[in-house]
């Protein structure tokens, strides 16, 4: 996986978790613009809810097409990986900081699969494994990871995720 920025370096970040991430070589980007009628993420008392983030880096998605046909489940896992990052920088335009979030509840993967494919649950643990590296014990979260036939824009995999934050 890449993001196509630089990442900041430990000078530039104050928040506990974007250092976490920008010691793997992540940085939050923009959040992304929704392509339908909804927002990236509302708060619900102590918890935000996202909607489903597509794998885009600088506002252009990768790749297009169905898991295990036109997109092979370990490019498919990097993108599940974007998509988490997204989800955060939703999660960080409404809470302000990251560093606030006490737990990731749940993952939801959606992954356009070609009839064939069954490893969904291998994709989405770029999601899951991603935030276990970020947030420790609070990434660790109930899941779903399902096969669906196409997803918006053709893109090979979207998630969305839930968290606690005080």
């Amino acid at each position: 996986m890449s993001q196509e920025q630089t990442a900041p370096t430990q000078a530039e970040v104050s928040s506990a978790v974007e250092r976490r991430l920008a010691d793997l070589g992540l940085s939050l980007p923009e959040v992304a613009a929704p392509v339908a009628a909804y927002v990236p993420a509302v708060v619900s008392g102590s918890t935000v809810y996202t909607s489903g983030q597509l794998p885009f880096i600088s506002g252009k998605l990768p790749a297009t097409g169905k898991v295990g046909a036109e997109v092979s489940p370990e490019d498919a896992k990097a993108y599940a990986e974007v998509c988490i990052i997204n989800a955060l920088a939703a999660v960080k335009a409404q809470i302000g900081d990251l560093d606030r979030v006490t737990r990731i509840v749940k993952v939801v993967g959606f992954v356009a699969s070609d009839p064939q494919f069954t490893g969904q649950p291998g994709v989405v643990n770029g999601a899951s494994e991603l935030l276990g590296k970020i947030f420790g014990e609070a990434g660790t979260h109930a899941r779903s990871a399902v096969g669906v036939a196409v997803l918006p824009l053709d893109a090979p995999v979207e998630v969305e995720l839930i968290a606690d934050f005080a």
